[in-house]
């Protein structure tokens, strides 16, 4: 089993570039159904990941 931890203490690095990551920056993308989100580096611009935030009547 693999335990998650909540952590203050420690600043993550971009995979990308090795660069801090005190600031994660965002953008909203148009979707149909729903928003999507699209996180980058600051430094490198490098995509994070994405995410999507659903409606309360999507479940």
């Amino acid at each position: 089993m693999i335990e998650i931890k909540e952590k203050y203490d420690t600043v993550p690095l971009c995979p990308h570039c090795s660069a801090s990551l005190s600031v994660i920056n965002y953008q909203m993308v148009r979707a149909l159904l729903g928003k999507r989100y699209v996180y980058f580096c600051p430094n490198c611009r490098k995509v994070l990941g994405v995410s999507h935030r659903k409606g309360f009547w999507m479940g």
